[in-house]
């Protein structure tokens, strides 16, 4: 399973309450007020890990908490710090806040091999209740951290200060302190957190135009190949090795349709995933097997991503002319040619290996330029 963005709720620790002591041994019958501080709280950190590609983990457990902190003790002993609850997640994570928790009605719908699936579109006089994989418009939220950074921490939700012992509150009045403050509630919210692969370059095509076979040819990545639309569920990225000492990443975005932009489809779910790459590849079916022809095919998908996002019409882009040893497919790119000429369009054929070094070497030249 592949989870790239998720409704979570949050609560860190409670700190410890202080302590209401006074000290007793032996020879001190009536001993002066020793009452500890609580411990902190325990905090809620997210680790940007080069290691993990999803939010898989959150799909499962998406209420996170962390302990609280003890209570302190006589003899001027403080309570134990509660651990922070640190949750891995990969580059490229976006937090938003919900302002309040959402809620909608839901139905079972039977969705066929003994599988049921909840509809949450149902009519308002059904039951309500809460769906933490919703869909959610990340527009009309609050961004509270976009994590970019490999290693760094970023914490979500502050643990609780420890309240104070009774010790605090001795005076030269007040011998016999009773006095002592509760630990502080630790910071707590829902969150929506979105996930958005970053590549130096991702493949935008419509489903079957070869985008995961040139993906495998370039790169070390493996993804699914085979002769269906919407094989590739999940987006991909390769490292491709372009000199000695440099190297860029490519993205391989699910195949999308006319709508996408409106979410039909695979529509948003993976259309984030290319508002952070810096070129646009263009990759089609030259030959038009698909019965579409490639002029259209590209001014579809070029409408889709300015739909989605209106800055993405500024990206650099090229085209990627695949399957280039179909029949029709030469007379296609003198069209192509002569309607783009001032953009990089590149001859191939993924699937017969041919053309794939002038791709390494068309993308190194836009990545790598300063």
């Amino acid at each position: 399973m592949f989870v790239d963005h998720i409704r979570i709720t949050a609560t860190a620790g409670r700190g410890g309450d202080g302590a209401c002591s006074f000290l007793r041994a032996k020879f001190v019958p009536h001993g002066g007020p020793d009452g500890g501080d609580g411990g902190r709280g325990g905090s809620i950190v997210f680790r940007v890990d080069v290691n993990t590609d999803n939010l898989t983990d959150f799909y499962y457990a998406p209420i996170l908490r962390a302990k609280d902190g003890e209570r302190g003790q006589g003899k001027q002993c403080y309570g134990k710090a509660a651990p922070d609850q640190i949750y891995r997640v990969p580059v490229g994570t976006i937090i938003y806040r919900l302002p309040d928790a959402v809620t909608l009605p839901e139905t079972a719908v039977e969705a066929g091999e003994g599988r049921t699936f909840i509809d949450f579109a149902a009519a308002p006089e059904q039951p309500r209740g809460e769906n933490p994989h919703r869909h959610i418009e990340p527009d009309e939220l609050e961004v509270v951290a976009d994590l970019t950074e490999p290693g760094t921490d970023y914490v979500l939700c502050k643990g609780g200060q420890g309240g104070k012992g009774n010790i605090h509150f001795k005076s030269s009045r007040n011998r016999v302190p009773m006095e002592y403050t509760e630990g502080e509630e630790g910071e707590s919210g829902t969150f929506y957190i979105e996930l958005r692969k970053i590549a130096d370059a991702g493949l935008v095509g419509y489903p079957n135009a070869g985008k995961s076979t040139l993906l495998t040819r370039i790169s070390n990545a493996h993804p699914k190949v085979a002769s269906y639309p919407f094989t590739t569920l999940t987006p991909h990225i390769g490292v491709v090795e372009h000199t000695e000492y440099r190297r860029y990443t490519v993205a391989d975005i699910p195949g999308l349709i006319e709508g996408a932009s409106e979410n039909v489809g695979l529509g948003h779910d993976f259309l984030r995933h290319i508002v952070r790459c810096k070129l646009l590849v263009f990759v089609l079916d030259m030959a038009g097997s698909e019965g579409r022809t490639p002029l259209a095919d590209l001014q579809t998908l070029r409408k889709e991503l300015d739909l989605y996002d209106e800055t993405l019409s500024a990206r650099p882009w090229v085209i990627i002319a695949n399957k280039m040893d179909l029949p029709g497919a030469k007379e296609n790119l003198k069209t192509f040619k002569t309607r783009y000429k001032k953009i990089d369009i590149v001859p191939i054929s993924a699937e017969q290996g041919e053309g794939i070094e002038a791709v390494k070497a068309t993308l190194g030249r836009w990545i790598t330029a300063p």
